[in-house]
């Protein structure tokens, strides 16, 4: 068969900077030419001393990369004749489930052996399509200490002493993240608390689903707010809990209602978010905490505290979280490293009595060993070296310019279009809309402006809420707020 003759200089680009090896990267352009049919199999190769001189490389690395090819079957090396590729290609082609042989002649039942979750929400349009994305609340990844959070890990993932910590760490996570976590919960939120107390999961909400499950089964009851996070109530729900609503004002949950509740029958559990309650923002009063308190002394039913950011408070001093209190380990406090950092760096924790702690480590581990405990390392060492303090300080004051802006700009451009309150903390804007401009339209006509905001229905699952949504404000610049106001403005009647 003939020899290859294609121009392999310009096919195969090899890049010095990259941490994928030169030969490797040979390797993978010759598998691209064969997948895509510019080398054709049984085709020889150019000898490895012609390849290097067409490619300006050395010899000895593109012996490697033939090498990996003849490893992985894309080549047949044979001796005195020459390189040519196999005429059997490794490459994988997708089967289907269904039996090909059979063709059935009637509609067959749709498989019934999983678990469907009637309560999901509908699937979202990809939002990598858009040029702006309103967010449910989330922080803006573009202040945040990424680049010294990636070299830490890269630093970490060269010591020898770290291989032993990698292999045998805690299934509660790491260790040093652990201490870290029981000493900044004490210094900013008055939690006693040790690192034997301390979980780190994998996100605030795998925080939830471990913590409910431990405490739920069929049959229970669960407190929430009549408006609540939703996928909390999706867990409830599907653990077989009965979910109690509470009114939810502007000062929280009604906690005289959970005293009503709890005369005639104790709850199983009680969630609540007191610091900007999900979706409205919301605080809970200190005079309703105080009085919850007294209620899980009283009747000592178990809480799970979600206090996912608790560190964005603009305006006042934040009200201490009810973990903080003596509590008697009754609640379970479940925060958030992501809300901190970025979407992307899925890190949460609980804390909790130390018996539940490891309760929750053996329930863990059917789940996985162990967490990315190079990365929680990482996060550790941001912890520290005051990185993350200095962070979160940065955030605050520019998170609380961001919401005062994009307050303003609603205020003045919008008009009677939208209803809300400036928030005192977090991330997110509550907005309800003119009932004139309904969101499943606006969602529409500003997706066709290239601008993603979601149509509310992931918020109203009770009725009591309608056209209204969360507008996260902290991840947007300026430049983007004033595009994002102006479409919307546009689309006043």
């Amino acid at each position: 068969m003939p020899v290859q003759t294609l121009p392999f200089q310009s096919l195969i680009i090899t890049d010095k900077t990259s941490t994928t090896p030169i030969y490797q990267q040979v390797a993978n352009g010759l598998i691209k030419l064969i997948i895509e049919g510019k080398i054709r199999p049984g085709y020889g190769l150019p000898p490895s001393r012609t390849l290097a001189e067409l490619m300006n490389l050395n010899r000895t690395t593109v012996v490697a990369a033939y090498e990996e090819l003849r490893i992985q079957d894309w080549i047949q090396v044979i001796p005195r004749k020459g390189i040519f590729v196999s005429g059997q290609l490794p490459v994988i082609k997708p089967r289907t489930f269904r039996n090909e042989l059979q063709v059935p002649q009637a509609k067959t039942p749709i498989p019934d052996f999983y678990l469907k979750l009637t309560n999901a929400r509908p699937q979202e349009a990809d939002q990598r399509s858009y040029d702006i994305v309103i967010n449910d609340g989330y922080p803006d990844s573009r202040v945040a200490p990424l680049t010294a959070l990636l070299s830490k890990y890269k630093s970490l993932s060269s010591k020898s002493y770290m291989d032993r910590i990698l292999l045998e760490g805690s299934v509660a996570g790491s260790a040093n993240l652990r201490t870290e976590l029981a000493v900044f919960l004490s210094k900013t939120r008055g939690i006693n608390a040790d690192s034997e107390q301390v979980m780190v999961t994998r996100g605030a909400q795998v925080a939830i689903f471990m913590a409910a499950r431990m405490m739920i089964k069929p049959g229970s009851t669960v407190i929430v707010g009549d408006l609540n996070y939703n996928l909390a109530n999706e867990v409830f729900t599907q653990a077989g809990a009965t979910l109690i609503k509470v009114k939810v004002d502007e000062n929280g949950m009604d906690i005289d209602e959970v005293e009503r509740i709890c005369k005639t029958k104790k709850p199983d559990l009680l969630y609540i978010i007191p610091h900007h309650h999900h979706p409205t923002t919301v605080t809970l009063s200190a005079e309703r905490r105080m009085k919850l308190l007294h209620l899980i002394q009283i009747y000592q039913f178990p809480v799970i505290e979600d206090d996912y950011d608790y560190d964005f408070h603009y305006d006042n001093c934040p009200i201490l979280p009810l973990a903080s209190a003596d509590h008697k380990g009754y609640v379970v406090y479940i925060g958030s490293i992501t809300k901190t950092l970025a979407p992307s760096i899925k890190m949460g924790y609980i804390v909790a009595d130390k018996e539940f702690i490891w309760q929750l480590v053996q329930f863990k581990k059917m789940m996985e060993i162990r967490g990315d405990i190079l990365m929680e390392e990482a996060v550790a060492s941001l912890y520290s070296s005051g990185e993350m303090q200095r962070h979160i300080t940065r955030s605050v004051k520019l998170y609380k310019s961001r919401r005062d802006l994009f307050c303003n700009l609603m205020d003045t451009e919008l008009g009677d279009m939208v209803k809300f309150i400036k928030p005192i903390g977090g991330m997110a804007i509550w907005t309800s809309f003119n009932d004139r401009y309904q969101l499943r339209e606006l969602s529409r006509k500003l997706g066709i402006q290239g601008i993603y905001m979601n149509d509310g229905s992931r918020y109203d699952t009770t009725g009591i809420a309608p056209n209204s949504l969360r507008i996260g404000f902290a991840s947007m610049n300026e430049k983007e707020m004033k595009t994002f106001i102006k479409e919307l403005k546009s689309l006043k009647l």
